[in-house]
């Protein structure tokens, strides 16, 4: 059986969000394979050449910037954007610097990625230039994560954090956290 031929590797865990994207691209006239783990990813890129792909940055196993790492060893010239449901500065300016066209954050629509990917801002003479984000900054982004996957208890994030339970709630009142 031949490999079914494709341009383009979504790669997702969440199956439905995957699928769906998958449908959008073939609609566009797009060959696009999905894969949902680092190592169906990986077994994809040495048995297809793409030349684009989309990577969720956080998955089951090996987290989406070690497989931009481990694509882009396999095929140089592959384009990578880079999609999470959580966002950070710092996992953004990671995953540039390893080599990704775009940082993305869910919700996000087909005409948005491909739109990521057609930029002319992305051209590889221009050199991105990042700014280091500020302590405070990275430390808040930290907390609004711990915290959502606490669901939002409070005494829940700050053992996971390992600080005090008042020191969390000062934290959270001096930055409150977006919603």
């Amino acid at each position: 059986m031949t490999p079914e031929i494709a341009d383009f590797l979504v790669v997702d865990d969440d199956e439905r969000f995957r699928e769906r994207l998958l449908k959008a691209f073939r609609q566009r006239g797009i060959a696009a394979l999905g894969a949902d783990s680092y190592d169906e990813a990986v077994l994809l890129a040495k048995t297809q050449r793409f030349s684009r792909a989309l990577l969720d940055l956080r998955m089951p196993g090996q987290s989406g910037l070690v497989l931009l790492r481990a694509l882009l060893e396999e095929n140089p010239e592959l384009e990578v954007v880079v999609l999470t449901g959580f966002g950070s500065i710092a996992t953004a300016v990671d995953a540039m610097r390893l080599g990704a066209l775009d940082y993305l954050t869910k919700p996000c629509d087909a005409d948005r990625i491909l739109a990521a990917f057609a930029a002319e801002s992305h051209a590889p003479e221009a050199e991105p230039s990042f700014e280091t984000p500020s302590l405070a900054r990275i430390e808040r982004e930290h907390i609004e994560r711990v915290l959502q996957d606490c669901n939002g208890n409070i005494s829940k994030a700050a053992r996971v954090l390992g600080i005090h339970r008042r020191t969390l709630q000062y934290k959270l009142a001096k930055f409150p956290v977006r919603r």
